[in-house]
């Protein structure tokens, strides 16, 4: 397994990336990335992903609540970098939820991790207010693009 904050153990690409500049509204008072900052940027990479998979890029559409959120921090970001953020769903999968890994790189280097971050995500059926199963045409593609949890340090 690769050490935390180096990617040189990565086999697969991840199915969905994007870039993110950091700009000075990012900064905490230590001048760094502020930790919040990377939640909306999980909450862009899960769109993005998950979007796809209903093949529509209407956020009416989506059939999803977060019952977690994590991110670990394993380097300082400074104003002016920009991170690689990608994500990629976790193995293996629930009935009703599954996991949806992140990672974020210097986007310089493109090797060095700097965050790690993990949601929960529960199927929601928002009429009935109650979780449902993973359409079965969806886990096809969540397992497609899985990847292990372990070789990314969680």
């Amino acid at each position: 397994m690769a050490a935390a904050g180096d990617l040189s153990g990565s086999a697969k690409p991840w199915p969905a990336r994007r870039r993110f500049p950091i700009y000075y509204h990012h900064l905490d008072v230590l001048g760094h990335l502020n930790h919040a900052a990377y939640f909306p940027f999980m909450e862009t990479l899960r769109c993005d992903y998950y979007l796809a998979t209903l093949g529509s890029l209407d956020p009416a559409k989506l059939d999803i609540i977060i019952a977690e959120a994590t991110c670990r921090y394993l380097a300082p970001v400074f104003y002016g970098m920009e991170l690689l953020g990608e994500v990629a769903p976790a193995a293996p999968l629930g009935r009703t939820s599954f996991s949806l890994l992140y990672r974020f790189r210097d986007a310089k280097d493109g090797r060095t991790v700097v965050a790690r971050g993990k949601t929960v995500v529960v199927c929601y059926d928002y009429a009935t207010h109650a979780k449902k199963e993973i359409p079965s045409e969806r886990r096809a593609i969540l397992e497609r693009d899985a990847v292990d949890p372990r070789s990314e340090g969680w």
